[in-house]
């Protein structure tokens, strides 16, 4: 059964990667409010999975928890220059003539946003070596590595199904109807 609770979890993740507000406004308002409800519900059952396969008990998995949220809301802005950066890197090499200066400046970007996400990291470790054994440390880890690996290898066939999927049709309005003559 918790074998099946995690594969969901996995299951729902690419909807949730798939928008995230702050990346474009281009969610709609509903869509949205689902996507937040799904996260919440990801972040519950991994805290549920975290705390069984780690062993926490109360305290530490209230430790755990607020550790995770400061965290993951410094690495968040991190991510979103990386993905613009990304972004704008493969727009240069695209483009007929690639600007070997602008080339260069997005590629020391991307290493800056890589060294950043490792201090967080480093930072986030130490902190955890607070209220968590060693072998609790490892366990989680593992845990969140395997994790990110999934949802990263969803949200790579996600977006080969989206780039394989036709594009939609434009939607025809219905012609009036007329009213006869009396």
């Amino acid at each position: 059964m918790k074998r099946l609770a995690w594969i969901l979890v996995l299951v729902v993740t690419p909807a949730l990667t798939a928008q995230v507000p702050e990346d474009s406004g281009a969610a709609a308002p509903g869509d949205q409010v689902e996507a937040g409800q799904l996260r919440q519900e990801i972040r519950r059952r991994w805290t549920e999975h975290v705390r069984t396969t780690l062993g926490l008990s109360d305290e530490q998995a209230g430790k755990l928890d607020a550790t995770e949220q400061r965290f993951e809301a410094q690495r968040q802005p991190i991510r979103a220059r990386q993905r613009q950066t990304r972004q704008a890197l493969n727009a240069e090499l695209a483009s007929g003539a690639p600007n070997q200066d602008h080339v260069r400046e997005l590629m020391s970007q991307q290493q800056q946003n890589q060294q950043a996400l490792q201090q967080v990291n480093r930072d986030e470790d130490r902190e955890m070596q607070g209220y968590l054994t060693p072998v609790q440390r490892a366990r989680y880890q593992e845990e969140r590595r395997r994790f990110q690996e999934r949802v990263a290898e969803l949200v790579r066939h996600r977006r080969e199904e989206r780039r394989q999927m036709p594009a939609p049709r434009p939607r025809l309005r219905p012609a009036p109807r007329r009213r006869p003559n009396p």
